[in-house]
């Protein structure tokens, strides 16, 4: 079954190359769809003349920026595989841990697997991206009656007839919660696999702040008491 890894692209000029290179190298049939949300350091022009050459890559570029959210929203609708799965532009976690994450779906022994990062060990636990995450997760289990360890990883993977079930509407960091509200709403369970991190800060090139997990704790709020008819009414248009 192909798998659609969709990465979105914002200013990562010094590891978009690399990252792409890596999924590329990932042994599975596969389409790599790297959607550039309006970057203005470069990465367009890297996106353009080196990493949309590579075997498998499309490269779609969206202007302006818009938001991780918006970017997903573009990956997921020009997904054609059977299995879909988020990888970040950076290098904070190792795409060799795609594998392990889509394996249960592959196998059909799951529709939605998450990578942990807190099931391998978080490599700066003392860190405030640390425990807002364990927050925010918290906050998730006691809201939906979940059980899972990283609400906000970057690795969420699902087949793609679940996300034809609903729409995205959150256009920016405000993604990661409202897909796993909306997942836990429509009565999926969520796996688990451990997967390994290396957290970069803001000097790094991090750009999830404070006023990102305030949105996040509004968006928890606001699933978990919306009607499921709502939630189901903005179903997505998914490529054929």
């Amino acid at each position: 079954m192909k798998v659609s890894v969709v990465i979105p692209v914002f200013n990562e000029k010094d590891t978009v190359r690399e990252i792409v290179e890596r999924v590329c190298h990932l042994p599975i049939e596969k389409e790599v769809l790297v959607v550039d949300d309006g970057s203005r350091d470069g990465s367009s022009e890297i996106l353009q003349n080196e990493v949309s050459k590579l075997p498998d890559v499309r490269v779609i570029f969206q202007r302006p920026n818009q938001g991780k959210g918006a970017a997903l929203r573009r990956g997921f609708q020009e997904a054609t595989g059977g299995v879909v799965i988020v990888q970040d532009a950076d290098l904070e976690l190792d795409p060799r841990d795609i594998l392990k994450v889509i394996a249960p779906v592959l196998n059909g022994n799951a529709d939605v697997v998450y990578g942990s990062r807190l099931l391998a060990g978080w490599a700066e636990p003392a860190s405030a991206a640390y425990w807002a995450n364990r927050f925010l997760t918290a906050l998730t289990n006691v809201l939906y009656g979940a059980v899972v360890t990283d609400m906000e990883t970057c690795y969420k993977c699902c087949r793609r007839e679940v996300l034809s079930r609903f729409r995205i509407e959150s256009d920016r960091f405000d993604f990661e919660p409202e897909i796993t509200a909306k997942l836990l709403r429509l009565g999926y369970t969520i796996q688990e696999v451990p997967v390994h991190y290396e957290p970069r800060g803001v000097a790094g090139g991090k750009k999830i702040g404070w006023r990102d997990g305030l949105k996040a704790i509004a968006v928890l709020f606001r699933y978990r008491f919306m009607s499921l008819e709502r939630i189901k009414s903005g179903a997505a248009h998914l490529t054929p």
